[in-house]
């Protein structure tokens, strides 16, 4: 990617010598970089405020509370999981982290939760349907509130920055709804190999 960035300003840089613009890119390039830290700055701040915001909603009790609403929903997206395994409490807390934009609390849940379905995977050298199920969810990245977008948006000056909330909620739904479905058909699709199986290479 770096090449990429690198070959583009070059080729701006030569093409505006060439036409007599190179004032031109020299203003742009200028005014590209006030803005970058204009972002970066106003990024910086709404995002310590969503992230304080958020600490206090994990510190009050909110996302486990979330998390206990959602856990029968776990346990039948998981059926092939114990029914009382601390697993299906640790995917439902990664769900609510991830959708309230706890992004670095979420993490640390979910590594957990994988640890926890590797214990009880039978063949350890592949990942079992239940882990990538879960990977699927967080890929697709379901989140209530795009705490990001919005402080880009703000950033940049547009007006009404909230209004990418309803979208992405629609977008993002879809996405993690599509990744299930898709991770339960490529189950029917794949079944897992017993052990001792030999896939024929021919």
């Amino acid at each position: 990617m770096n090449y990429i960035w690198y070959f583009l300003i070059v080729i701006s840089i030569v093409f505006g010598a060439i036409n007599g613009t190179l004032n031109e890119v020299a203003n742009a390039i200028f005014s590209g970089t006030q803005l970058a830290v204009k972002i970066v700055l106003t990024l910086l701040g709404i995002m310590t405020f969503w992230l304080g915001i958020m600490k206090i909603a994990e510190k009050s009790g909110i996302v486990e509370w979330l998390a206990k609403i959602l856990r029968p929903v776990a346990k039948w997206i998981f059926p092939e999981l114990p029914k009382n395994s601390p697993i299906i409490g640790d995917i439902a807390m990664n769900f609510s982290a991830n959708a309230l934009g706890l992004a670095n609390a979420a993490t640390p849940i979910g590594i957990k939760a994988m640890e926890g379905m590797q214990e009880l995977n039978k063949d350890k050298q592949s990942a079992s349907d239940p882990m990538c199920t879960l990977l699927a969810m967080n890929t697709a990245g379901f989140q209530l509130i795009p705490a990001t977008v919005i402080a880009i948006l703000a950033a940049a000056g547009c007006e009404k920055p909230t209004e990418i909330i309803f979208p992405t909620l629609i977008v993002t739904g879809t996405a993690f709804v599509s990744a299930i479905i898709i991770a339960k058909i490529f189950k029917k699709v794949f079944p897992p190999q017993k052990e001792g199986e030999v896939i024929n290479a021919d």
